[in-house]
């Protein structure tokens, strides 16, 4: 889904300024491979700090470059939409990869990659006890995945939101479906997991942001579709947290949560963090109506083996009441409520 607005001539020569210098062009060939700090780039370019911000300024003024803080740090990365970034695009398309300048950036930006994914591995290899013990728990995320899948079905979508992102694996499943994803999450540590994993995929249509769930680094109405998944347990309003991930919803856009069915496993609570022992088809229905969504589907997926601290996950799909032209023929569609045996 590109954009196809056209520029005026002046626009273009503009663009063509900002673009049109060793340095910068440098830089937005290192931003178009994902999100990089202004210390990673200093690293890479082997220049000044103040250099390296005043032209990030430069770009971000021309509309080539989105700037976005994460706490201390500050990420770029090349813009993602608009005429600018477009020709951009037409110009790095146009430079030979095999540019002795150009190879270099590119290698020094692979062995930055590699560390980062080190240092997520790491954490990533102290954590995973965790997930492991729930995965065991419940049906296999193979299964939660191919249901998440059919829910949100294969017509691409301009924009992609995934809230709690953690390993940033929502993002890699659906990198297929749209043409601009983020990711976001209150968790440092699991950002890097996640710009880590994104970074092996070859993923640079996705970033990563640090942000509360609560009140999102976003602008409302942005975005197709918006997931949560296995998130809600964990706060201590999830109500909020839904209201919040339906205000990014564009008109007719679709909000797919995924979370743990009503069940009686107190020792998640100490061992797990959980705040929330599942959610019941009403009451999250009710939030979802409250916040402006109808419900169109609710399905239950349950352990193959039945046992008594087996988990069953639930997946609810609505949509945004303010429907346009195009989706109004969705009105009809059923509330279907599916239990598995």
């Amino acid at each position: 889904m590109s954009d196809t607005r056209k520029l005026g001539l002046d626009d273009i020569v503009d663009i063509l300024k900002a673009a049109g210098e060793p340095t910068r062009l440098r830089l937005i060939a290192l931003l178009a491979g994902g999100d990089l700090t202004v210390t990673d780039l200093t690293d890479i370019l082997g220049q000044s700090q103040p250099r390296i911000s005043r032209h990030l300024k430069l770009l971000a003024e021309a509309g080539l470059v989105d700037r976005y803080q994460e706490g201390a740090w500050a990420y770029f990365r090349l813009s993602q939409s608009g005429p600018a970034v477009a020709l951009a695009r037409g110009l790095l398309e146009a430079a030979d990869g095999a540019d002795a300048v150009l190879a270099r950036d590119d290698e020094r930006l692979r062995a930055l990659k590699k560390v980062r994914s080190e240092k997520a591995q790491a954490y990533f290899s102290r954590n995973a006890a965790d997930w492991d013990v729930m995965r065991r728990l419940h049906v296999s995320e193979a299964e939660v995945e191919a249901k998440l899948a059919d829910l949100i079905g294969d017509e691409p979508v301009d924009a992609f939101l995934d809230l709690g992102t953690g390993t940033g694996r929502i993002l890699q499943l659906f990198s297929g479906l749209y043409r601009r994803g983020v990711g976001v999450d209150a968790s440092r540590d699991m950002l890097a997991v996640a710009r880590a994993n994104l970074d092996r995929a070859g993923i640079t249509k996705a970033s990563i942001r640090h942000g509360d769930i609560f009140n999102l680094p976003l602008e409302r109405g942005e975005f197709d579709v918006v997931t949560i998944h296995q998130v809600l347990h964990f706060l201590e309003d999830p109500e909020a947290a839904v209201a919040e991930a339906a205000r990014m919803l564009k008109p007719g856009g679709r909000l797919v949560i995924v979370d743990l069915a009503p069940h009686a496993l107190e020792r998640l609570r100490d061992e797990h963090a959980h705040i929330r022992l599942g959610f019941s088809h009403q009451t999250l229905s009710e939030w979802l109506e409250r916040a402006g969504l109808s419900v169109v589907r609710v399905v239950d997926l349950e352990p193959a083996e039945p046992a008594a601290d087996a988990l069953t996950v639930t997946l609810w799909l609505a949509r945004d009441r303010r429907e346009d032209a195009r989706t109004a023929a969705d009105d009809d569609t059923p509330l279907a409520i599916r239990r598995r045996s």
